[in-house]
């Protein structure tokens, strides 16, 4: 089979043991006889090798071809990009609640067939290439020299419950979490509001100011439309009138059972009720300032691939594998996969008529090699999501040893659901996203939506919890710890799950919901999902400005 392409070229290294540098792979596609250039670099390659090098390349290039100089670029196979107009940029400081419409119809996909050999479409967001700041083609070795090292560009992981789940479903598991919830999200309220336990309200005289942090047991309508909302702390339980006519009775809409609030009010004449006069949530504070790398570098944030399914979008998956290995992908370092790396077996009623690999084990096979096709020197992170090969209880461990071992190509970093990953000293929090399904069931479709993923998740970080509501179809594993709070203020909130992309910024922290690599399912279009497939969010590290390109 010719080697016309760069991910076939890393496939085939891979076939025979190899992994290579993103420029010599480059330097293979370009010669005149890849498959011959690729033959020659393996035969001469030195027996203790496992990654061929750009200069081991260029050496056999040179020794095959003695007439060519050594140090000729080769004609990139994206050269000659088509006319496109230059993608919008976004606006930083644009207001959470602007408007971010769904994308999965911006762009026809392209003809049939046509892989890797067109500059992939960019859609909203701030455009990259050839804007101030990108990386220019004279800085690439430097650049290339700065990705051979590993050991310079560290990841961090906070969060991961994989290897400490002690969880047994007794009774006290179930008040450790809840207990160290309260805790935590309590501990950020504090500095609001002068708080008082339940049971020291209680003692109080009627009239009193009153404030207290607890969590939402409760939340019912009065005879007359106002509401009552029932808190609970760890001394005991406290009813809170707020009054339909208050400016906070909009904020009643979007309280969630067990989620943690403080408010703040005065005592009926009775002492037997709060009348709340005002109500506050963890939340990002808005001076928040999120931290950036010091260099231009990128990450492409993705999700949802589901190989091994009949829908999975392979061409499409395949056409983003060849941009990554152009130089106008050059500055993407690393990439986060957000949960649903396969289609899993038996997820929803009658998924087997829509499996295309019926087999979980040879659905990772089949991923593995998918993942081969991406260049050798990415920094990749994953955590599971709903259809993979783990517990279905939040948090997830990540995958176990043998799964491990199959997805093993490039060496990625497998973590739990949900984990916080720092790269470049930027903080992205990965969830995979089931809670959403949750958040827009109960809150009006003015504040969150499918078709606004990111509005859902502005509450979650404005809950400063990435499952909040516990029960519902939400399965939650209680920990001696709730490893679902979110203690620290990502720099990045990063989630899959809902097939639909949507980004935006609250309160300076960038949002993306990264879409999918499935078409429309059966099962999909019985439940009236239309998904944004074949989307990578682009984020640059140093700015932490977004460019949505689109494969499909």
């Amino acid at each position: 089979m010719p080697l016309e392409t760069p991910a076939r070229i890393v496939r085939e290294l891979a076939r025979r043991g190899y992994n290579a540098e993103r420029e010599a792979v480059t330097l293979l596609a370009g010669a005149s006889d890849p498959a011959a250039a690729l033959d020659a670099a393996v035969e001469t390659a030195p027996d203790d090798a496992l990654r061929l090098t750009a200069a081991h390349v260029r050496t056999t290039l040179a020794a095959d071809a003695p007439t060519e100089s050594p140090s000729a670029e080769p004609t990139s196979t994206d050269s000659t990009p088509p006319d496109q107009s230059p993608a919008p940029s976004s606006d930083a400081s644009a207001d959470a609640t602007a408007e971010h419409p769904s994308v999965s119809t911006a762009t026809p996909p392209p003809p049939s067939g046509t892989r890797g050999s067109d500059t992939p479409v960019e859609t909203k967001g701030s455009a990259a290439t050839g804007s101030e700041g990108s990386t220019p083609a004279t800085n690439s070795d430097a650049n290339r020299a700065d990705r051979a090292d590993r050991a310079d560009r560290p990841i961090d992981v906070t969060g991961d419950i994989t290897g400490r789940s002690t969880g047994t479903g007794e009774y006290s598991d179930f008040v450790s979490v809840f207990r160290d919830r309260y805790e935590k999200l309590s501990g950020k309220l504090r500095g609001r509001v002068n708080h008082r336990p339940a049971s020291a309200i209680a003692d109080m005289p009627g009239g009193s100011d009153a404030a207290m942090i607890g969590l939402v047991n409760d939340v019912r309508s009065s005879a007359n439309g106002h509401w009552i909302v029932e808190l609970e702390d760890t001394t005991g339980t406290f009813p809170c009138l707020i009054t339909k006519d208050r400016d906070i009775a909009g904020l009643v809409d979007e309280l969630l059972l067990d989620e943690c609030v403080a408010i703040e009010g005065t005592l009926s004449d009775d002492a037997g009720i709060v009348f709340v006069d005002a109500l506050h949530f963890p939340d990002v504070p808005r001076t928040y300032t999120p931290s950036t790398a010091d260099r231009h570098v990128q990450a492409a944030l993705v999700s949802d691939v589901h190989v091994g399914s009949q829908e999975f979008m392979a061409d499409a998956w395949g056409r983003f594998a060849d941009w990554l290995h152009t130089e106008e992908a050059e500055a993407v370092e690393y990439l986060l996969i957000a949960g649903d790396m396969v289609e899993g077996v038996g997820v929803y009623p009658d998924q087997d008529e829509e499996l295309d690999i019926v087999d979980i084990y040879d659905q990772y096979d089949r991923f593995s090699e998918h993942l081969k096709e991406v260049p050798g020197d990415l920094d990749i992170v994953m955590i599971p999501g709903n259809h993979d090969a783990v517990r279905l209880a939040e948090p997830q461990p990540g995958f176990d040893e043998e799964l491990r071992e199959i997805m093993s190509a490039h060496d990625p970093r497998i973590v739990g659901n949900p984990s916080t990953v720092t790269i470049e000293g930027v903080s992205i929090l990965m969830y995979h996203g089931v809670s959403l399904d949750e958040v827009i069931a109960e809150l009006p479709e003015g504040k969150a939506s499918y078709d606004h993923p990111h509005r859902a998740m502005y509450h979650l970080l404005k809950k400063r919890h990435v499952a909040p509501k516990y029960g519902g179809h939400m399965r939650l594993s209680p920990e001696e710890q709730d490893y679902l709070v979110i203690e620290d203020v990502p720099d990045i909130f990063h989630t899959g799950h809902v097939h639909k992309l949507g980004y935006g910024k609250y309160h300076n922290v960038l949002a993306v919901n990264s879409g999918c690599w499935q078409a429309q399912t059966a099962f999909q279009k019985s439940v009236n999902i239309d998904p944004d497939a074949g989307f990578a969010p682009i984020v640059d590290l140093d700015t932490l400005d977004l460019t949505v390109r689109k494969f499909a």
